[in-house]
């Protein structure tokens, strides 16, 4: 294994039934990255999890953590990571001191070591001023940095997150953020599943894009970014009700598939596409439809992500 890449994956495939879910992945994550693992539900991303996480067995292919092989190694690679998922694996009845010094005797450590560790999590987490209270009076968000602390207690090479911060308000969201890219300063390398685009944008060195169980981009958020090329049109409606109207519009004047979303309008743009889109505004306008935004962009990964996976087969 290469010093640099602390995971390989090598053509990963897995069936279930007569259905291929996962069609020859192979990917690599170096030391030290935060690597975001993206697609739509049912694209095959939980599955892929699950194999690297020695919770499945693949078909075929080959998976390391650290150097192990997850099939004939899995409880050498086990030692290597931790994962932490969406729900909380707290114990309520007690303390957030407490919790994570029987995570630390579970891995372990002596009374001594636990409490300690227990101490530098606290502080690494924001978490010192509460670490004795009942979990009772904890927010969603200190929940979720105190599971998180829990799945650190023992120094894992590698953190598997399982969209972290689902449901948590965006001020506590950044704070996770804050407390993920810690994590990687401090020698941990992330393997970063979310719902979140701009969370991947925000937090991820590099991304890979998985539709249909096929891995169909890879590289960072830049170079994704332009390999969707060209500009995009995004219009915002006073009036979602008349969404139909002016989606109806927009297509007969570009020729191109209209991304329709609540009160907004979004369209990728070639460059022989963008004269027609001051034809589009008068024809709205002509139609009574109100708009608040109309702007020519830059694609962003939101852009990626529905170019590369919408109504790919």
């Amino acid at each position: 294994m290469s010093d640099n890449k602390i995971i390989q994956v090598r053509n990963l495939q897995k069936c279930f039934g007569d259905q291929l879910a996962v069609k020859d992945v192979s990917f690599d994550i170096k030391r030290g990255e935060i690597f975001g693992l993206l697609g739509p539900n049912g694209a095959g991303k939980t599955t892929i999890i699950k194999m690297m996480t020695t919770l499945s067995k693949q078909d075929a292919g080959k998976i390391t953590v650290n150097g192990f092989d997850t099939r004939t190694q899995g409880r050498l690679a086990r030692t290597q990571f931790s994962v932490t998922g969406q729900t909380a694996t707290i114990d309520q009845d007690l303390s957030a001191r407490e919790n994570l010094m029987i995570f630390g005797r579970l891995n372990g450590l002596n009374r001594q070591d636990a409490r300690d560790r227990a101490s530098e999590l606290l502080t690494d987490f924001d978490l010192v001023n509460s670490a004795d209270q009942a979990l009772a009076t904890f927010s969603g968000g200190m929940r979720r940095r105190l599971d998180l602390a829990a799945s650190l207690i023992s120094k894992p090479a590698v953190l598997f997150l399982d969209e972290p911060t689902t449901g948590l308000d965006p001020r506590t969201r950044t704070q996770m953020w804050q407390a993920i890219r810690k994590l990687v300063a401090n020698g941990t390398t992330v393997l970063l599943t979310t719902q979140y685009l701009e969370e991947a944008e925000q937090l991820a060195d590099r991304i890979a894009l998985i539709d249909h169980g096929k891995l169909v981009a890879l590289g960072t958020p830049a170079e994704l970014e332009r390999r969707v090329g060209g500009m995009q049109l995004r219009i915002e409606l006073s009036e979602p009700r008349q969404l139909a109207e002016a989606q109806v519009i927009v297509q007969g004047a570009l020729q191109l598939p209209v991304h329709a979303d609540a009160r907004k309008l979004t369209v990728l743009l070639t460059a022989d596409h963008v004269p027609a889109t001051a034809r589009i505004l008068d024809q709205l306008q002509t139609a009574d439809i109100a708009v608040n935004q109309f702007a020519l962009e830059t694609p962003s990964l939101d852009d990626v992500f529905l170019k590369m996976t919408v109504g790919k087969n």
